[in-house]
């Protein structure tokens, strides 16, 4: 792994990405461990308080006078040269993520061709469009509509999915017109690093991107410096309240993604082996750490033995391993925090009155690892601890209900609300229960969102939105200019 990881970074390792030049690190070392094996990988240098400040003065001079004023078609184009890059690459990527996250290959290339490379190049597709100039005729004369850049923007991402959170959040944001200091997590030293040579190589503008990871004493820096605009989050709800404390006092705006519990319905009249098609790596894919992850599936009473039955047997089919070997689907927990947390969750949903009828502990000659198995739960209350906060592990809650009114209560009994799926064969009634579900989005006999589109979350999961056009637009402010009389000749239009 070291030698993998040596031959593809090289000297990005002691170096830190800013305002589109590779600089030594200042904010001393951090050692990247791989949560397979345990084995240390590399040893990399974070970016200083100091380097984060200066990020955000290079960009807020970009946003004066440089990246916030090129047009949109020149934004586009700079863009799609990334990310042509990022896809050429996406091999090592997966590779490198691997090594440092834990995350299975196969489940890279699947999340990273129809997530991140989908993602990226509709909001190519939709840039223009959506920033596009609208003219408009009003009772005091014609109306200009314009979008124009919000500003400086911080993209914090989490570890779990750092290369489509470029795609769906820091892309868009590029797009717009938003000069970007992305500060990404400590399990993404390594892809980050690759990310970041793909911009530099793709030739943006200096101050336009700047890239760290790590160092959450940066990341606290970064959203209070008052020439940040923008703060866009993917991340947990305690690192939100501190954004919202940090931004309040000059009333920066905030965008929030904050992970759900989201529910797969499963209605009485569904197919289930065609069900757990989706359901099975919608409950299961990233060892549990998905922020839209199936975590409680609603069955109907009658069914209840059935459908648990058939769950237990598709996870049995999962293979845990290791995360570089092409046919391993369930890998390590990134870090011991998450191992602890899920341990965790797992004792009080027993001491709450739960039955383990998967799984539930290390595998077999991985005891003392970052591994734990694919566990299901049944007699979960609705009450529960389980039953109502993410784990962000692989624990899936069975819930039982008894009608569709009973169905619908319980996915809704949640202060979260990102996703939920619904499984059923009568259209009708999917569309029907879709709509009364409160959450971002919903999947019918499937597991989402679509990145693609727009989604993200209610209530506790947070507010704005990523993909399509209005995940653009996210990124820029509305202005209107009102045409009086007596001006004559064309009027400038994006």
């Amino acid at each position: 792994m070291q030698t993998a990881v040596a031959q593809t970074l090289g000297s990005r390792l002691g170096e830190v990405y800013l305002a589109g030049t590779w600089v030594p690190g200042q904010g001393g070392t951090e050692t990247v461990v791989s949560p397979s094996t345990g084995e240390v990988v590399a040893e990399v240098t974070l970016p200083s308080i100091d380097q984060g400040h200066a990020a955000v003065a290079a960009a807020h001079e970009q946003g004066r006078t440089g990246w916030g004023q090129t047009s949109p078609d020149e934004r586009i184009e700079a863009i799609r040269r990334m990310c042509d890059l990022f896809e050429s690459r996406l091999g090592d990527m997966g590779l490198l993520w691997a090594i440092e996250a834990g995350m299975p290959i196969r489940y890279s290339r699947t999340l990273h061709k129809f997530g991140a490379v989908g993602a990226w190049n509709a909001s190519i597709e939709a840039a223009a469009d959506a920033l596009r100039e609208e003219r408009r005729r009003g009772p005091m004369g014609d109306v200009l509509v314009r979008r124009e850049p919000a500003g400086v923007v911080v993209g914090i991402l989490a570890y779990n999915g750092p290369l489509v959170t470029m795609a769906t959040k820091i892309i868009p944001a590029l797009l717009a017109g938003c000069p970007v200091i992305v500060k990404a997590a400590s399990e993404s030293h390594l892809i980050m690093r690759l990310v970041a040579e793909c911009a530099r190589e793709a030739g943006l503008p200096p101050g336009s991107l700047s890239i760290f990871s790590g160092a959450t004493d940066v990341g606290r820096a970064l959203t209070r410096d008052p020439r940040v605009d923008l703060v866009s989050l993917t991340g947990g709800q305690s690192t939100a309240r501190d954004i919202i404390e940090a931004t309040a006092p000059r009333f920066a705006r905030t965008h929030l993604e904050l992970g759900g519990k989201s529910a797969a319905v499963i209605l009485p009249d569904a197919d289930i082996d065609h069900a757990l098609r989706s359901l099975t790596p919608g409950a299961t894919s990233g060892t549990g750490q998905v922020c839209a992850l199936l975590s409680r599936v609603l069955v109907p009473d009658q069914r209840h033995d059935e459908i648990v039955d058939a769950m237990c047997a598709a996870w049995g089919k999962l293979v845990i391993g290791n995360p570089l070997d092409p046919q391993t689907t369930i890998g390590p927990l990134a870090n011991r925090a998450a191992l602890e947390r899920t341990q965790a969750f797992l004792e009080r949903a027993l001491d709450e009155g739960g039955k383990v009828v998967f799984g539930g502990g290390a595998p077999e000659g991985r005891e003392g690892s970052l591994y734990f198995e694919p566990t299901i739960v049944t007699n979960v209350a609705r009450d529960s601890h389980l039953a109502r906060n993410e784990v962000f592990g692989p624990i899936t809650a069975v819930m039982a209900y008894s009608d569709l009114e009973d169905a619908i209560s319980l996915v809704n009994d949640t202060e979260l609300g990102l996703a939920a799926s619904v499984y059923t064969q009568d259209r009708e009634a999917a569309l029907e229960c879709a709509s009364r579900i409160r959450a971002g989005s919903v999947a019918l006999n499937g597991f989402g969102p679509d990145v693609t589109a727009p989604w993200g979350g209610r209530a506790s999961s947070g507010w704005g939105r990523e993909g399509g056009a209005e995940g653009i637009q996210e990124f820029t402010e509305l202005k209107q200019i009102l045409i009086g009389p007596g001006l004559h000749g064309g009027t400038a239009t994006h």
